[in-house]
């Protein structure tokens, strides 16, 4: 079976559409079109069903679908084998994406210090919201993802990673520093909130539900996008949010920011890593997993 038909046929698949398959294939749009009728006419089914607005894949296509992943990531991994050699040195590239809690973090240096160990593995990283994150992998333009929330999606798999706290930032001289407060008190400070998307927020909405109430019952006073936003106005002085204790430890060691605990929550969030369903990871994923684990 021809792989680039299969290729073809699965961006297709994956992006509903056949002008942005063509566009991720670096191809035109009457190539991609040409190799999934070729493709049709071979195994005389029909594969997509073209008539609404957007491409779907018929029950033949779906089934074929999740057979051509496997042996397109089959031949990915064969042909990097062979390029590397049985035992050979690490080669290829790695595509990383990571939310804005270990992306600021953990993540960097665990990258640096494995491509410094690997010169041969070119690294790239990218950081987004978890949503992103999660939608670029299972579209596949990331092999691996580390995300603070497992969102729910059929075209990926979640993976414990590591273990993060949680925490309430104030400014130092902030009433609430070093203290633990109720939720009536923190409904009297101006709370500034991560976007809808944020890993940390999805873990504070959770936290709040079990206790009993909503985020929007503390009347949030500002939504500033992501981690670094978010930071930057608290030691500003503008209010409190919750945040990543990893992402403030330098904050805390140079006195610019405090924290303090709430009554009833004990957020805590569990580091994911992500992969695409069916994907059969690189030789380079592999050994940064088994390199990043040594480490957590």
């Amino acid at each position: 079976m021809d792989t680039r038909q299969l290729a073809a046929f699965c961006a297709v698949v994956e992006r509903k559409s056949f002008s942005q398959a063509a566009e991720r294939l670096g191809v035109t749009q009457p190539a991609v079109s040409l190799q999934v009728r070729s493709l049709e006419k071979r195994l005389n089914r029909k594969l997509l069903d073209r008539s609404g607005r957007r491409v779907e894949p018929t029950e033949a296509g779906l089934a074929l679908y999740r057979g051509a992943q496997r042996m397109l990531a089959l031949e990915g991994q064969l042909i990097e084998e062979l390029d590397a050699g049985e035992g050979g040195d690490l080669g290829g590239t790695l595509q990383v994406g990571a939310s804005t809690g270990p992306g600021s973090t953990v993540v960097p240096v665990l990258l640096c210090e494995f491509q410094r160990a690997n010169p041969g593995v070119a690294v790239s990283l990218s950081i987004s919201d978890t949503q992103s994150v999660v939608d670029r992998v299972a579209e596949r333009e990331l092999e691996l993802g580390v995300v603070g929330a497992a969102r729910r999606h059929r075209g990926v798999v979640f993976e414990p990673f590591f273990r993060d706290e949680v925490v309430l930032a104030v400014p130092p001289d902030h009433r609430f520093a070093g203290s633990t407060v109720s939720l009536e008190q923190l409904r009297e400070e101006p709370l500034i909130v991560m976007q809808e998307g944020a890993g940390v927020r999805q873990v504070i909405e959770d936290e709040l539900r079990g206790a009993g109430t909503r985020l929007r019952e503390l009347e949030p006073r500002l939504e500033l996008g992501l981690q670094e936003s978010v930071k930057a106005a608290v030691v500003a002085g503008y209010g409190v949010t919750f945040i990543s204790r990893a992402a403030i430890e330098s904050d805390l060691a140079a006195g610019t920011l405090a924290t303090a605990r709430v009554k009833g929550l004990d957020p805590a969030r569990a580091i994911s890593l992500v992969r695409s369903a069916g994907r059969s990871p690189t030789r380079a994923a592999e050994a940064f997993l088994d390199f990043a684990r040594e480490r957590l």
